[in-house]
C-alpha cells in the first residue's frame, strides 16, 4: 500500500490509495461510505497480479468537500482524472453511484475504460410501483433511505445498512459501523451524501447505448434497493450494446456483495478479465 495520496481536480481534491502492480484496477465505492468498502477487494485482486486504486469520492473518506456538484457525471470526471494521472487504461469497478458513474466514464473516454463492473449500480431512471412496496425488505430500506437523506440521519443511515446486509456481516462489521459513523459525522459528509442520494440517474442511463467495453453486473439476490434485482440487472444489461453486458447474481447478498462475499465477487471480476483461465 502506499497510504494515502491525493490528487487536485476541478473543484477539490481526490484522495485515493494504490496497491500491487500490474494492469490498473480502480474501485468507487458507493454514498455515504469510503474506499475502506473495499478493503477485502483489494488484497485479492493484488495477490491476482492488478495494480488496484481505491478511490474516495468527492465528499467522502479523505476527499475534500464543499463540491459544486454530486451527480453520476461529476464522479465520472474525477474517476477519469484519477485513471489519466495513474496510467490507463483501467478496469473501473463502481458500486451503486459509481456503478452509474463507472458507465459515463466508459462512454466518454473509452481509450482509458477497458472494462467496467458494475455491483449493485443504480445507472437507470428508477420509478416504483404499488406493487414493490409489498416487498418487505424494500419498503424498509426506502423508509429508511428517505429518513437518512431528508433528515440527514447519520442513525438511520446505519439502520439502512443493517438492511443491505441481509444474513452474512463481515467480520469486522462493528469497526464497519463505527468507521462509516465517524466519517459521516464530520462536516460536509453528510451534505455529500445527501447530495449524491438526490442526484438521479438518468444521466448514466442516457450513455448505456454508448459504451464499447465489456460490462459485468453484479447484483444480490436480496439487495433491499429494489423490489426485484435481477429485472434491474437485466434492464440495464439489456440497454448495452448487444453482446457486451452480462448479468451474475449473487445469492443471499443485498446492496454489498462485494463486502458480503468478496471472494465470489473477485471471482467474477477475474472471470471478465482473464476469459480464456475461465474456461480452463
Amino acid at each position: 500500500m502506499t497510504g494515502t495520496q491525493y490528487l487536485a481536480v476541478d473543484g477539490g481534491t481526490i484522495a485515493y490509495e494504490v496497491a500491487g502492480s500490474g494492469p490498473l484496477i480502480v474501485l468507487a465505492h458507493g454514498m455515504g461510505d469510503s474506499r475502506a468498502a473495499y478493503r477485502a477487494v483489494t488484497p485479492r485482486l493484488v495477490a491476482a497480479g492488478h495494480r488496484v486504486a481505491a478511490v474516495d469520492l468527492r465528499g467522502c473518506g479523505e476527499s475534500s468537500v464543499g463540491w459544486p456538484a454530486w451527480s453520476r457525471t461529476a464522479i465520472a470526471g474525477d474517476l477519469l482524472a484519477v485513471i489519466r494521472h495513474l496510467g490507463g487504461p483501467a478496469v473501473l469497478v463502481g458500486h451503486s453511484i459509481s456503478g452509474g458513474a463507472a458507465t459515463i466514464a466508459a462512454a466518454k473516454e473509452p481509450a482509458l475504460i477497458s472494462a467496467v463492473v458494475e455491483l449493485a449500480p443504480f445507472t437507470r431512471k428508477q420509478s416504483v410501483r404499488l406493487g414493490d412496496l409489498r416487498v418487505k425488505r424494500f419498503r424498509q430500506a426506502m423508509l429508511r433511505l428517505l429518513g437518512a437523506g431528508g433528515l440527514g440521519s447519520v442513525r438511520l443511515w446505519r439502520s439502512y445498512l443493517d438492511v443491505a446486509y441481509p444474513g452474512v456481516k463481515p467480520a469486522d462489521w462493528a469497526e464497519r459501523l463505527g468507521r462509516i459513523d465517524s466519517l459521516l459525522r464530520e462536516p460536509g459528509r453528510v451534505k455529500a451524501m445527501r447530495g449524491m442520494g438526490g442526484s438521479a440517474p438518468t444521466d448514466a442511463g442516457e450513455q448505456l447505448g454508448n459504451v464499447q467495453c465489456p460490462v459485468l453486473v453484479v447484483m444480490g439476490t436480496l439487495d433491499p434497493d429494489w423490489a426485484d434485482p435481477h429485472a434491474e440487472g437485466s434492464a440495464i444489461v439489456d440497454a448495452l450494446p448487444s453482446g457486451l453486458g452480462r448479468l451474475e447474481m449473487i445469492e443471499g447478498a443485498g446492496h454489498y456483495p462485494h463486502d458480503q462475499f468478496p471472494d465470489q465477487v473477485v471471482s467474477l471480476m477475474l472471470a471478465l478479465l482473464r476469459p480464456d483461465d475461465a474456461r480452463a
